[in-house]
């Protein structure tokens, strides 16, 4: 089936959780952005969530547990993963779209790379776009910039069936960075507004342990580039070989994860385990709350 929607970008900017969630982006407080993959093969929850009710569910439960964003992908971008054609994605993602859109008042993202969907899924209800290849495909950054809703671009290196074949860099977090901007750049020059653009500095897309403890580190300095940072590293990889435990039992050191990430000035979390997220965003905004009407002479006191 192929699935067709006029829209024109005033569309989104008209849509109250487009609207919500550019205010909420605004806003101070870290966002958790629910994990749906209607994919056989994710690398975490592939194949448990393919059917439209089953998906449906489980944005409704996320939904409940306080997510702030609900992220849609229908093409595995995991290590080793196979590429999907757009109209295969495009019957895994749009009625799941379409189905949250009607039942439930939380914004949308669309997790693809391709502009066909991109422009689908907006039309369909999706208030986000984020693409682990920062607009870089055939007529993507046009597609993002006529859909009119904010965007995360990502870093990858490579393809994801390469992409952690040996990667390399001389200064990652310093090429990291660059890249960020660069691609920044592109789509200010295309005509996007600032502050409807999302980074995300792409933890586990060809890099290695280190490279990725070496840009967690360095989360500050991307929170001091002026946007909002996003960083996906529930259950990854780097966790697995860190703890030496299965996707399935990464909860909590995603969570630490979570928490630094959040002290870190990180404004979106991408996660599989929403309920736990959002108890440990509350913990730290509690803290930071705490530390800012802290006085001088309290302080003193505490380290006397």
């Amino acid at each position: 089936m192929k699935h067709t929607a006029e829209r024109t970008s005033s569309g989104a900017d008209d849509r109250p959780t487009t609207a919500r969630l550019r205010a909420a982006l605004r806003d101070t407080r870290p966002l958790v952005m629910g994990i749906l993959n209607v994919t056989p093969d994710s690398f975490s929850d592939g194949g448990r969530f393919t059917s439209l009710d089953r998906a449906l569910r489980h944005a409704e439960r996320m939904a409940a547990e306080g997510a702030d964003i609900i992220d849609v992908g229908g093409e595995s971008t995991r290590p080793g993963a196979q590429a999907v054609s757009e109209a295969e994605e495009l019957e895994r993602v749009i009625p799941v779209i379409e189905a949250i859109r009607r039942e439930l008042a939380v914004p949308v993202s669309i997790d693809t790379s391709k502009a066909g969907v991109m422009c689908e899924a907006v039309a369909a209800g999706a208030d986000m776009i984020n693409d682990v290849r920062a607009l870089r495909e055939a007529g993507a950054l046009a597609a993002a910039r006529e859909a009119g809703v904010p965007v995360c671009l990502m870093h990858m290196r490579g393809e994801p069936r390469t992409m952690q074949q040996a990667p390399d860099y001389t200064d990652v977090c310093g090429e990291v960075m660059s890249f960020l901007r660069e691609r920044v750049d592109a789509c200010l020059a295309a005509g996007m507004a600032r502050e409807d653009l999302v980074i995300d500095p792409g933890f586990g897309f060809g890099k290695t342990l280190a490279h990725n403890l070496a840009l967690f580190q360095a989360l500050p300095a991307f929170s001091r580039m002026g946007l909002a940072v996003l960083v996906g590293v529930s259950r990854k990889s780097m966790l697995g070989t860190i703890l030496d435990r299965p996707a399935d039992e990464r909860l909590h050191g995603s969570l630490a994860l979570a928490a630094l990430a959040v002290r870190a000035g990180v404004r979106i979390l991408r996660v599989h385990d929403v309920a736990a997220t959002v108890d440990v965003v509350r913990v730290c905004m509690a803290l930071q709350a705490a530390e800012a009407c802290a006085t001088p002479k309290e302080s003193q006191g505490e380290q006397a």
